[in-house]
């Protein structure tokens, strides 16, 4: 735009981007609907992640819970979130907790299936010893299975993340008054194009902040399998 390759009244240039996303966030206006989307998208991902896990564990170590869900989750695992919506806006309404199913809907299959992944590499010679020296089996669960599973549990909490966010926007967009996802769309209808893309700008910022976020706390988490991992390969 600024080089003249563009002409297009809806394709401001980069400064007015810029200047847009300082009065935004300035005058709170960003800061708001920015705060709200990440209220409802860290509880929709946690809810998503702790079902993602029990079900996960459950599944790994109890054939009967593995024959009557693992087809159920297949069959669900495919279907997109934008699918879910409309009828679940039918039993649910508009409100919150649309979203926050939504969200936790898409979180629950990367946690599910990397968490399955995780409690099956576990070797069975550490289950095995704590059976041998007759530790309960919920804490062989807790300290043994769970432990040797989090590397593959995290790696699915990671790309959930992304998901999430992904999400909370477009149920904002599809079904919502408030939130990112909504401003951005209201930017458009009102044809508010610095403001539209400084919203995309702010969302992209904010993705890479949860994400490297995310990264120094797993590495704080498991850095014992990272340090075993190179002790390894030596």
């Amino acid at each position: 735009m600024r080089f003249g390759f563009v002409e297009s009244p809806n394709w401001p240039p980069f400064s007015a981007v810029l200047a847009a996303l300082y009065h935004g966030i300035t005058d709170g206006e960003l800061l708001e609907v920015i705060a709200s989307s990440m209220w409802r998208m860290v509880r929709g991902y946690l809810l998503g992640c702790a079902a993602g896990v029990s079900v996960g564990i459950a599944i790994a170590l109890w054939s009967g819970v593995r024959l009557a869900l693992t087809p159920t989750i297949e069959l669900l695992r495919p279907v997109p979130v934008t699918a879910i919506v409309p009828p679940l806006i039918f039993v649910f309404g508009i409100d919150d907790r649309l979203k926050v199913i939504c969200i936790a809907f898409a979180s629950f299959f990367p946690v599910v299936t990397n968490t399955i992944a995780g409690v099956t590499a576990v070797d069975d010679i550490y289950v095995k010893v704590a059976r041998t020296f007759g530790i309960p089996r919920a804490q062989t669960i807790r300290q043994v299975i769970v432990p040797g599973a989090l590397p593959y549990i995290l790696a699915g909490m990671r790309t959930s993340l992304a998901f999430a966010l992904v999400v909370t926007v477009i149920a904002e967009m599809l079904a919502g008054s408030q939130g990112i996802g909504h401003y951005l769309l209201a930017m458009q209808y009102a044809l508010r194009a610095p403001e539209m893309y400084a919203s995309i700008v702010l969302l992209t910022a904010v993705a890479y902040v949860l994400n490297r976020l995310f990264v120094l706390w797993e590495n704080r988490v498991i850095g014992w399998a990272r340090s075993r991992e190179v002790h390894q390969s030596r």
